[in-house]
C-alpha cells in the first residue's frame, strides 16, 4: 500500500475524526495530501464550479504523474511561514452527495488521457447533507497526465501541483515502465492462547510465564500494480525489539521462496530466478505470527521492506510504545468478540509505510 493510500484508507476507517486529527496536529499539505475547500454548492450551482474543477484536475495531473496523492475536500488552510499550509479548520461541502456526483462525472474529462484510478469516498454527512469528501489518485501508469483545459503537465513538488520542465516531461515519455510492488496484508486473525501450547513454550530458564497471551497471524502478499514484469522480488524483516522476552515473531510458509541467511533478528525472503510476476499479479511472500503478552519491558519494533529489481522498494514499520503494547494485549484478551475489529485496529493504528 503506498503512503497516498494509506491516507485514504484512515480516512475511510477513522472519518471525520481523522479530519479533527489534522486539525488538531497543523497537518501540512505534503507530497501525498493536499487540503480544499469546495466552492460548489448543491443548491446554487447546476454543475462542479470551474475553480473546484480546475484543482481536480491540476490534482489528478499532479500527483497521476507523481507517487499519488489524497484530496480531502472541506478543511480550510491557514500559512504557516515555517512549515507551509496547515490544517486550520472544516468548512463543510454543501450537498455533500451532489458534489460527489458532480466530482466523478468531471473525473474523465479532467486529463488527456484520463486517469480511471481515481476513486471518492464521502467521510461524513450531517442532518443537512453537508459534509465531506476524501480523493484518492494513485500513480497513474499511463503517464503523463496533461489536463485537458489549459494543456499542463503537472507534477507534484512539495505541498504544490507545478507544470513539469521539459526534461521531466522528455524523461516521463521515454522511461520504460518499472515495477511497481505494493505491500499487502491478507488472512489477518487474533488468537487468544494459553501458555501450555506449544506456540509458546519457553525455556526452564524463564520464570512464572504469563497464562495467556494474543497471538496475530497475517500473510504478507506482494502485489504488481504496475504494466511491467516484475522479478526478483523480495521481502525483508527485522525484528529490532519484541518488548519483553514472553514475546516472538515467527514467519512461516515460505517453502517457495529462497532465503538469504541474516543475523539473528534478520529475515530475507527472494523469489526464484524463474519466478515472474504480471502486472496485477499477487505472490505470498510468508505468514507471519506476533505472540504478545501484557508483560512489556521496552518497546515493539518491527521494520521490513518489499520490492523487486527496478522498483522503489516500499518500507514498513510496526511500532508500539511498552504501555500501547500492554494496552492493546489487556483489551484484546478481554475482547473476546471484537478479533476482527481488533485487528484491523491494530493495522491501522500500529503498521506504517514510508
Amino acid at each position: 500500500m503506498s503512503r497516498a493510500e494509506d491516507i485514504f484508507q484512515k480516512l475511510i476507517y477513522f472519518g471525520e475524526d481523522a479530519i479533527d486529527e489534522f486539525i488538531i496536529n497543523r497537518q501540512t499539505e505534503e507530497l501525498f495530501l493536499d487540503f480544499k475547500q469546495a466552492v460548489s454548492d448543491g443548491k446554487n450551482f447546476k454543475t462542479l464550479h470551474k475553480d473546484d474543477r480546475r484543482n481536480l484536475a491540476k490534482a489528478i495531473s499532479g500527483f497521476g504523474n507523481s507517487e499519488g496523492g489524497v484530496i480531502v475536500w472541506g478543511v480550510e488552510c491557514a500559512r504557516d511561514i515555517e512549515v507551509g499550509d496547515v490544517a486550520k479548520a472544516k468548512v463543510k461541502v454543501k450537498n455533500v452527495h451532489r458534489f460527489l456526483s458532480w466530482i466523478e462525472n468531471a473525473i474523465s474529462g479532467c486529463t488527456i488521457p484520463s486517469h480511471n484510478g481515481v476513486r471518492n469516498h464521502i467521510i461524513s454527512v450531517d442532518e443537512n447533507g453537508d459534509g465531506y469528501v476524501a480523493t484518492y489518485i494513485p500513480k497513474s501508469e499511463l503517464t503523463p497526465l496533461m489536463t485537458a483545459s489549459n494543456s499542463t503537465i503537472y507534477i507534484r513538488s512539495g505541498s504544490n501541483n507545478v507544470p513539469a520542465p521539459y526534461a521531466v516531461i522528455a524523461g516521463m515519455f521515454g522511461k520504460r515502465p518499472q515495477p511497481n510492488i505494493e505491500l499487502l496484508i491478507e488472512d489477518k486473525s487474533i488468537e487468544i492462547i494459553e501458555s501450555v501450547e506449544e506456540d509458546v513454550l519457553y525455556p526452564n530458564t524463564i520464570d512464572n510465564p504469563p497464562e495467556k497471551y494474543i497471538k496475530l497471524n497475517f500473510s504478507v502478499i506482494a502485489e504488481n500494480k504496475s504494466n511491467a514484469i516484475a522479478k526478483e522480488l523480495y521481502f525483508s524483516l527485522t525484528t529490532e525489539s519484541t518488548g519483553s522476552d514472553y514475546n516472538k515473531v515467527r514467519l512461516t510458509g515460505y517453502n517457495q521462496m529462497d532465503v538469504i541467511s541474516g543475523i539473528s533478528g534478520h529475515f530475507n525472503l527472494m523469489t526464484k530466478p524463474e519466478m515472474r510476476l504480471p502486472p496485477r499479479g499477487k505472490l505470498k511472500f510468508t505468514n507471519v505470527q506476533i505472540i504478545l503478552s501484557e508483560f512489556a519491558e521496552d518497546d515493539f519494533c518491527l521494520n521490513g521492506v518489499i520490492g523487486a529489481e527496478s522498483a522503489t522498494p516500499k518500507d514498513f514499520r510496526i511500532f508500539l510504545t511498552k504501555n500501547q503494547l500492554r494496552s492493546f494485549v489487556a483489551k484484546a484478551l478481554k475482547a473476546e468478540d471484537e478479533k476482527e475489529a481488533l485487528m484491523t485496529e491494530f493495522l491501522n493504528t500500529y503498521l506504517r509505510r514510508a
